[in-house]
């Protein structure tokens, strides 16, 4: 699979990402699921030292920015990692409770694929200057508003919206300094 011009991003070092879990199957709806993609997230954090700057897993996707350090992986290499590993983890776990939900992620297009969570790409914008990284940070912490899961942003268990009102790191570390930084 082609990278979609992103091989001449490579010295970008914000993104705002969206991921989504294949047919829009509503995944995200138990803790368990939610902790398997939390728990990549934290394991690749490290291994590839990006900054999660805002982050929100609802029922169908989830969306995050987050700043790279391109000597140490690219966008899609953090991308690849976490989507992979993630997708085994929840799979093995739907499999393990025999979930009905696991029959929709069956592949019958690709035989050595025999199993697909993820879409298989992943959108990503470049954040060129402040204003475009606070208006993705709202749009992240309102979106479980907008989509009537909660009436506040930081009452979403899953939103850094709780790290940024509530300084509540229990989830996930967000780097908030990076919020008040000029980008250029």
């Amino acid at each position: 699979m082609g990278l979609r011009r992103r091989n001449n991003l490579t010295e970008e070092l914000f993104f705002f990402v969206t991921t989504t879990i294949k047919n829009f199957i509503k995944v995200f709806t138990e803790d368990v699921y939610c902790e398997a993609l939390i728990n990549n997230i934290k394991y690749y954090q490290k291994r590839y030292s990006f900054d999660i700057i805002a982050y929100v897993i609802m029922p169908t996707h989830f969306h995050w920015v987050i700043k790279v350090v391109p000597s140490k992986g690219t966008i899609s290499d953090i991308m690849r990692d976490i989507k992979k590993y993630s997708a085994w983890d929840i799979l093995e776990k739907l499999e393990g409770e025999k979930s009905p939900l696991l029959q929709n992620f069956i592949n019958i297009e690709l035989p050595k694929q025999k199993r697909q969570l993820w879409m298989h790409r992943f959108d990503d914008k470049v954040i060129k200057n402040q204003k475009m990284l606070w208006s993705s940070i709202r749009y992240i912490h309102n979106n479980p508003v907008n989509a009537g899961l909660v009436d506040k942003p930081e009452s979403y268990k899953y939103s850094s919206a709780r790290n940024y009102l509530l300084n509540d790191n229990t989830i996930l570390y967000v780097e908030k300094s990076w919020a008040g930084t000029l980008i250029m």
